[in-house]
């Protein structure tokens, strides 16, 4: 038996909807007492875990190996987040450091499950009940000028590579009052920016409406001035949707909408529901609502069975597109998805190269995409400090990072002029140093 925690640190790993729960976790065990402090120190630490990519459970377990401190003591460790919900009791047997261990939909029940671990017990819970950890979680209090929101949580498209659905569940909707409700705490709270979260984020519905309609409705709210979402599935961008690009102010010219793959034969391999023609016709139909929407993708490449000729057809739909930002990765088989027992799986050193290849094509297309933007005004939301003194840096409405000389602080909306394209960045001066 110990004593009950009085300092925690969260750990996130992976996609922005674990940042989100990160950030709930730390608010509900705030509400307990608790007081945040570096992982070095605290009394407790939660590694809040992805489980993407192939290893992630060894990584998961070496994080924990990690925080046995030089005298031989530890803090009592939660194992969190994907990693969690796919291990579940076998992650204790793995290691004796973990205390306790809680899946994604489970984490409202932390501060039970902490006193327990700390009476010397080592609970587990990985149920996944149908989204009621939020009407359990805290007020948001949020004082940074973005603020991510999540709306819909699981997903239904079983993509034979990917094991979200085993490890977050059925594809759910929060109900329209409480993102209302959670977005007017967290404009109340100082957030200027918020980016509503989903698996499939587009596929959001209260069982009358969809997404366009719950963005306009927070678009409305006092506050609020920039509205973004991710990540959105292409079968679900519906025509509403696409014309709130046009018709919402505060919605960003920015989609990230990720194809995976530019072959049809792969896509299909992949269990995704959109070919490379309708994806093309969807961007088509963003880019006339808003012509100016910078467009952003995902890519995998070395999928089982990927030709020469696939990965070319890849290599070309980046091309059409001419992506502004991509995430790209090799393909890493996830144990019970259908892909990783496909034959014809990809040698590492094809994949190497095909990785290489590919984030070459898009790098070429970002840095075009910056450096079309060079000498136009902008307003910039700033977010965090530059390294150097003086030098604040903030997001564009494409979300491009522009680091500038300035007085603003965190939270302020700042006009600039860009001066200068770099390939994840942009230099910009103030729009009043520049008319002077």
């Amino acid at each position: 038996m110990t004593a009950l925690p009085k300092t925690f640190h969260v750990k996130s790993f992976g996609c922005q909807m674990n940042v989100y729960d990160g950030e709930r976790m730390a608010e509900l065990l705030g509400a307990q007492g608790m007081t945040l402090a570096a992982a070095s120190d605290a009394d407790l630490v939660v590694l809040n875990t992805c489980h993407i990519r192939e290893k992630a459970a060894d990584r998961a377990y070496s994080d924990v190996g990690r925080l046995r401190r030089d005298d031989g003591s530890k803090p009592l460790i939660a194992l969190a987040g994907c990693v969690a919900q796919a291990e579940g009791e076998e992650a204790k047997r793995r290691s004796k450091m973990i205390d306790l261990v809680v899946g994604p939909q489970a984490y409202h029940r932390l501060p039970e499950m902490v006193a327990a671990a700390a009476s010397g017990q080592r609970p587990v819970d990985t149920d996944m009940p149908a989204i009621s950890k939020f009407d359990a979680l805290p007020t948001r209090r949020r004082s940074g000028p973005s603020a991510f929101l999540t709306v819909a949580e699981g997903c239904d498209k079983f993509c034979t590579y990917c094991v979200v659905p085993y490890t977050r569940g059925a594809e759910i909707s929060r109900p329209a009052g409480d993102i209302l409700a959670e977005a007017c705490a967290l404009a109340g709270s100082g957030a200027r920016e918020i980016t509503l979260l989903g698996q499939n984020v587009n596929a959001w519905s209260d069982g009358s409406t969809g997404l366009d309609r719950l963005i306009r409705d927070i678009a409305r709210i006092e506050g609020v001035e920039r509205i973004r979402y991710m990540t959105s599935h292409p079968t679900d961008m519906t025509d509403a949707l696409i014309a709130a690009h046009a018709d919402v102010p505060q919605l960003m010219p920015y989609l990230h909408l990720p194809v995976q793959a530019g072959s049809d034969r792969i896509l299909k391999a992949m269990n995704r529901s959109h070919s490379v023609d309708s994806y093309l016709r969807t961007i088509e139909k963003v880019r006339l609502a808003r012509p100016d929407i910078a467009i952003s993708g995902d890519f995998i490449v070395g999928f089982p069975g990927e030709s020469d000729a696939d990965f070319q057809a890849t290599l070309s739909i980046i091309d059409e597109v001419r992506y502004a930002a991509a995430y790209s990765f090799k393909y890493s088989p996830r144990p019970g998805t259908p892909a990783a027992t496909m034959p014809d799986q990809i040698p590492a050193e094809v994949m190497d190269d095909r990785l290489q290849r590919l984030q070459a094509k898009l790098a070429e297309h970002s840095l075009a995409f910056n450096r079309a933007t060079v000498g136009k005004a902008t307003t910039i939301l700033i977010d965090r400090k530059g390294r150097l003194p003086g030098q604040m840096i903030g997001k564009t409405p494409w979300l491009q990072s522009v680091f500038v000389e300035t007085d603003a602080v965190i939270g302020d909306m700042v006009d600039v002029v860009t001066t200068a394209a770099l390939p994840n960045s942009l230099a910009g001066v103030l729009a009043t140093a520049q008319a002077a």
